[in-house]
């Protein structure tokens, strides 16, 4: 029976939104930065020859990544605990669609994986060596991560961190490029507390205008038993005039979901007309468009019925990333765009990161 210096689970240390790199004397103590990686959050606990991966609500990662336990056996104290990310390099780029095929039943496929698309961790907090460090400062944390991982060889690495607010602004600008989603700013004299939104994250921000082409009930009712909108579906033109489906928007208030689901009947598809996605169903469509409603290992048992609509009304959405051609995240709701045709909604509005070399990320 292991006996870990913290024992599993624990919920991992969460960072708040905040606009713009703050400088680094903006709060008492000080601000580090560092790249915020895109991949699932994961806490290594390591007892001898005993390690356990835990995600970020609690549940093991272990048997997915066997892999990443040789290699953390190989390249970690004999006895600690780690806060770090999982992620994938594809192409000098992280591949977070590749990382989330990990994430299998079977343990024959899991095998194949991991000799395939092999995982990489991420080191950038220590919450303890051989005793409890979570109540010590960051910057104590830190000095001792950095002893502690000194002959760390790949697929194990430390993250990069700097005191320099403008260091802090050209990762934030430039490391986008290798896949990452900003950056972390972290006060140095913070205690790990888990759980709690303490650190400060800065993201990306952009907006779209898109075709919404259908819409999701949501899985409740309302106070008198109305349909409500779950979310609205967008769409975007590719460069052969196929509308190709790219995420959702949601979060709108109760109220708000009862009357958009008036306001978008004006829109429904009459009966017998063409859709761009009527071929949803079809297993083999998806093979070749990106449409909405596709069974997975993801939505296994989840009602995905939507309403289509017709493609005609053009909304403005905020958005941080792309993952290929969809939203990395669910979208924000902006505003309604009456101005816009819905032939003007194409991908080349979207802003494309200029490529960075991952490897110059994971420099130190």
């Amino acid at each position: 029976m292991p006996n870990f210096p913290i024992e599993p689970p624990i919920k991992p240390m969460l960072a708040k939104p905040v606009n713009g790199v703050p400088a680094h004397d903006s709060i008492p103590g000080g601000l580090v930065y560092e790249p915020k990686w895109d991949g699932f959050r994961c806490i290594v606990f390591r007892d001898g020859d005993d390690i356990e991966l835990g995600s970020r609500n609690e549940k093991p990662l272990t048997r997915y990544f066997p892999e990443l336990v040789e290699a953390l056996l190989d390249n970690i104290p004999t006895r600690c605990v780690l806060d770090g990310e999982i992620v994938i390099v594809r192409d000098e780029r992280l591949d977070f669609e590749a990382l989330q095929s990990r994430i299998h039943p079977a343990a024959s496929r899991i095998k194949l994986l991991s000799e395939q698309v092999p995982a990489s961790f991420v080191a950038f907090d220590l919450m303890a060596l051989d005793d409890d460090l979570m109540a010590e400062p960051f910057s104590a944390r830190r000095e001792a991560l950095e002893h502690a991982l000194a002959n760390a060889r790949p697929p194990v690495h430390l993250t990069r961190i700097s005191r320099i607010q403008s260091e802090g602004q050209r990762w934030f600008d430039q490391f986008e490029g290798a896949g990452l989603d900003g950056i972390i700013c972290k006060p140095l004299d913070l205690a790990y507390q888990p759980d709690k939104r303490i650190m400060l994250k800065v993201k990306h921000a952009r907006t779209a205008d898109c075709v919404v082409a259908g819409w999701r009930p949501h899985k409740q009712s309302g106070p008198d038993g109305q349909v409500m909108l779950g979310s609205l579906m967008l769409g975007l033109y590719d460069d052969v005039g196929q509308l190709q489906s790219v995420g959702v928007a949601a979060s709108f208030t109760a109220q708000r979901r009862i009357e958009l689901v008036e306001e978008l009947s004006a829109y429904a598809l009459p009966e017998g007309q063409d859709h761009p996605w009527q071929d949803w169903q079809d297993a083999q469509a998806h093979t070749e468009n990106r449409l909405p409603g596709a069974q997975s290992r993801w939505t296994s048992g989840k009602d995905l019925s939507w309403y289509p609509l017709r493609p005609e009304r053009v909304v403005e959405v905020g958005y941080d990333a792309m993952e290929g051609n969809r939203f990395r995240h669910t979208t924000q709701f902006k505003r309604w765009r009456p101005d816009r045709s819905a032939d003007s909604c194409t991908y080349e509005q979207l802003e494309r990161p200029v490529n960075y070399s991952l490897t110059d990320v994971f420099q130190n």
